[in-house]
């Protein structure tokens, strides 16, 4: 049996590129035991200045978007931004396939609104630029406080870190939990950070102190089966209620019950890419009342039911 063409994605450079936002696709994918062929290009296959004191050499031209499979497009400096593309960008985004997946990093959502692609769409950029990116592109469905954004065939992430994020979630979407992880392992990065989990929190380096959260979260971690209620989180760290869903909000950026919540559904989608069992005893294993609760927040958190969702990964891996 022939072996498959590895999935050729192709990075573009624009002006004003940041060096480790255009970096990340080629870091991670190339980790994926050669599933994926990652290449880079500008508009014109001259280099491109960054937003550091040097400028970028590629080895291509545009006409490479025209052979992709998944285009990502690197974030670039915001006032580099313009409303209207300049036409030699224009050109190129019009050179990529219909059936292309598209992916931005930060602010690379400014590139794929103003070329009309994200008209009706979910999306998310950096939450330092909402506001801006609001006023330019009302006809996006923004939201500014998650990681990254799945909209099928157009895939939006946020600052920095969550280029990574959504790297590794492209992964996880072709090939399964098993790869995304190990790739995970070999570049030293967090193997799985949900797309909905909050951008910007109060105090991005929690206290690790007596005063923490982190224990208690590493507890609860150990008992997702257990009901666990504000006051069994408050009681472990020996605070009030009021004292613990303040502290914790500021550390994590989300409220106790929705973090539980985060975390039951992730370990649920683990069970369900990994395992045979039963949706009703997964349901049991994370902490979900019934195989119905189970549905309804795999649902909400990702717009799909537990058997497409195994469907999905088992015909990943």
């Amino acid at each position: 049996m022939p072996q498959r063409a590895p999935h050729r994605v192709v990075v573009l450079a624009l002006d004003g590129v940041y060096p480790f936002e255009l970096g990340i696709p080629s870091r991670i994918l190339g980790a994926a035991d050669d599933r994926y062929e990652v290449l880079t290009c500008t508009v014109d296959g001259r280099p491109v200045a960054t937003n550091a004191d040097f400028t970028i050499g590629v080895e291509h031209g545009p006409e490479v978007l025209e052979t992709a499979d998944t285009v990502v497009v690197a974030s670039v400096s915001p006032e580099r931004l313009t409303e209207e593309l300049p036409s030699a960008v224009a050109a190129a985004l019009a050179r990529i396939r219909p059936d292309t997946r598209i992916v931005s990093i930060c602010t690379a959502a400014f590139v794929l609104a103003a070329a009309g692609l994200l008209d009706g769409r979910r999306a998310t950029t950096h939450w330092n630029c909402a506001d801006r990116f609001r006023r330019m592109y009302p006809q996006v469905d923004l939201d500014p406080d998650v990681l990254f954004v799945d909209d099928g065939r157009m895939l939006t992430s946020a600052g920095a870190a969550a280029g990574v994020d959504i790297c590794l979630h492209l992964v996880r979407k072709d090939h399964g939990s098993e790869l995304a992880n190990k790739v995970a392992r070999r570049c030293v990065v967090p193997p799985f950070r949900d797309g909905g989990q909050a951008q910007y929190i109060e105090q991005p380096v929690p206290e690790t102190g007596p005063a923490s959260t982190a224990a208690t979260r590493a507890w609860a971690l150990e008992h997702l089966d257990e009901p666990l209620a504000l006051a069994d989180l408050a009681a472990h760290a020996r605070m009030s209620l009021r004292t613990f869903a303040r502290r914790f909000q500021d550390e994590v950026g989300v409220s106790p019950g929705r973090w539980l919540i985060q975390q039951r559904v992730v370990h649920a989608r683990q069970l369900l890419e990994a395992s045979d069992l039963s949706v009703d005893q997964i349901a049991g294993r994370v902490g979900f009342a019934t195989g119905a609760s189970l549905r309804q927040h795999l649902h909400a958190a990702i717009g799909v039911s537990p058997q497409a969702y195994r469907r999905t990964f088992q015909t990943a891996r």
